[in-house]
């Protein structure tokens, strides 16, 4: 686990990410980012993180060991995005993540997706550990100065799985669309994750994280909440504040300005889950020798 020292930072996005994010070729309304402003002030106490995301062989372990049974599992289905939009495919589940006919012997190094808020808590919880507050984890993937990615401002290519790793540079959806239809087509709709810790050290986080912008989305144990009441957000979105649960990091289905930093995603953690969503786990203190972190490294 990486150690982050305590801190007080700015939570969220500054405001001229709003006008950036419009400047660019990107495909998402400035609606969509609005949930990320305006930064507010926070303290957070020295933690640990895990370095990388929850791998298969490491839920596996914990499946074994427990005879835990995920909720995909007993749901019977998981969250696939088929060729033009998202269903529920029978057998999903996170030893089949591409439903029947597809398995994991191959990807004991991958992070494990198809894993609800209710999964993650629950091998926090064998493993001594716990979830990442939404603060923690934006806190240990930029570090006190605001970061657009972890590495940094600029997107260098070959620093994250995200769907341009795979597809090229994507200013556009129809050009996503088209990557993903081919890429069913031929592999069928299989998680395209990459081992943890691929991409390190060139992408890690000022902590020495890894995988915190890409690969999956990670959930965390913070309720979704607006950072302000009059937030300009999707009344969509102001609906399901307080009920469900911060998810961070975007994933490799995602182009490069879903995986920044300060992104903020909301899930369901009523037993919802899919094929691009994993966790990592975290764990109060620091140890001897560590103090707080005001500097803005």
């Amino acid at each position: 686990m990486a150690v982050v020292p305590g801190a007080v930072f700015r939570l969220g996005s500054p405001p001229w990410m709003a006008r950036w994010l419009e400047s660019e070729p990107q495909p998402l309304p400035g609606a969509w980012f609005a949930d990320e402003t305006p930064q507010i002030e926070v303290d957070v106490p020295a933690f640990r993180i895990d370095r990388c995301p929850v791998t298969v062989a490491q839920f596996a372990e914990f499946a074994d060991a427990t005879e835990y049974v995920t909720d995909a599992e007993r749901a019977g289905y998981g969250m696939v995005y088929g060729e033009r939009f998202w269903e529920e495919r029978a057998g999903a589940c996170w030893r089949t993540p591409g439903g029947p006919g597809t398995g994991v012997a191959d990807r004991a190094d991958h992070p494990v997706v198809h894993i609800s808020w209710n999964d993650a808590s629950a091998y926090a919880w064998w493993a001594g550990k716990r979830l990442p507050t939404e603060a923690e984890w934006e806190l240990a993937a930029r570090g006190v100065r605001y970061r657009i990615w972890p590495w940094g401002d600029t997107w260098p290519p070959g620093r994250a799985n995200t769907a341009e790793l795979h597809a090229g540079r994507l200013d556009a959806l129809d050009a996503w669309l088209d990557w993903w239809r081919d890429t069913c087509r031929e592999h069928g709709p299989l998680p395209r994750t990459t081992p943890v810790g691929m991409f390190s050290p060139a992408g890690d986080s000022v902590h020495g994280c890894s995988d915190m912008a890409g690969n999956v989305y990670e959930w965390t144990a913070t309720p979704s909440q607006l950072y302000a009441d009059d937030a300009p957000c999707d009344a969509a979105l102001r609906r399901v504040m307080g009920r469900y649960r911060v998810i961070r990091g975007g994933s490799w289905m995602n182009f490069r300005y879903q995986v920044r930093c300060s992104e903020r995603m909301h899930g369901d953690p009523g037993g919802w889950s899919n094929f691009a969503l994993g966790f990592r786990c975290a764990a109060s203190g620091a140890g001897p020798g560590f103090g707080r972190d005001e500097s803005g490294g």
